[in-house]
């Protein structure tokens, strides 16, 4: 492991931080629920006008109510495919492929999610499947437990049928496209406050908690893992530049206390 204790970061770093990228499963909840740690350190966040967007793969239909009801001013759902973010009291959605090639890649999501559940006894679709409208997600760590020789034919699977597939702490995903969490956040930023992630790489911060946020530890400088990231250390390749001593909510809360108390000794 090559990541550094939370602690150590460079106040004068993340006094010129504008703004927080994160993941939401296990590393802002447990059992798919925000932790308080996490929604109190979210209110902070907004409070002192930073923004804080989310990048998960859960679905369309799971992240539409944590964006109505102000958890998150914004999500990118199903790994860089849909954007919910608010307008006033309406939630706006927005994609990333055009409707005409949604509508065709439906039937082929449907092809693979049969010949997955056909061929790989224990795999079954997540429960959340329901409100995903560009992918599909094989559960391994949320209601249910694949080894990891389980999974592995999973995403061999899908990706012989041309998809992309990622493992996150609860789900392997595949979908069609070229999306990624990463586009997914350049996007977003754009969207919102029009800016550009990448020229400004050093003042966002991006925490994750699994091997499919690997792309985002290696992109950004301030990229923190919250401790449950260990559960994966044998998986990973590429680590976060920093580790929390929380799990979950908790190393969240790490991460925006130190963020905002660089930033309130700045302004003293």
């Amino acid at each position: 492991m090559v990541s550094r204790d939370w602690g150590e970061v460079d106040a004068l770093a993340l006094a010129g931080v504008i703004g927080v990228l994160t993941d939401i499963d296990d590393t802002l909840t447990r059992n798919g629920v925000v932790e308080p740690d996490a929604r109190r350190a979210l209110q902070r966040l907004r409070a002192a006008e930073v923004p804080a967007l989310a990048i998960t793969g859960r679905p369309m239909g799971w992240s539409e109510p944590l964006v109505r009801d102000g958890t998150l001013p914004a999500i990118v759902a199903e790994n860089g495919a849909v954007a919910l973010f608010r307008q006033g009291d309406r939630v706006c959605i927005e994609y990333a492929q055009e409707a005409a090639t949604r509508q065709a890649n439906a039937s082929r999501l449907r092809e693979v999610a049969a010949r997955v559940q056909r061929e790989v006894p224990g795999a079954a679709l997540a429960r959340d499947s329901a409100g995903r409208v560009t992918d599909i997600a094989v559960d391994h760590g949320e209601f249910a437990s694949l080894d990891p020789q389980t999974i592995g034919r999973v995403v061999a699977i899908m990706r012989s049928e041309g998809m992309n597939a990622t493992v996150s702490s609860i789900h392997v995903n595949g979908w069609f496209g070229d999306h990624t969490k990463l586009s997914g956040a350049r996007w977003i930023v754009r969207l919102l406050l029009q800016r550009d992630v990448d020229a400004e790489i050093a003042r966002w911060v991006y925490v994750g908690d699994s091997t499919n946020d690997q792309d985002m530890f290696a992109h950004f400088p301030l990229s923190v893992g919250v401790a449950n990231l260990m559960r994966f250390a044998a998986q990973l390749t590429v680590w976060p530049a920093y580790i929390t001593r929380g799990e979950r909510g908790a190393g969240f809360a790490e991460v925006a206390g130190a963020l905002l108390a660089a930033r309130a000794g700045q302004a003293g």
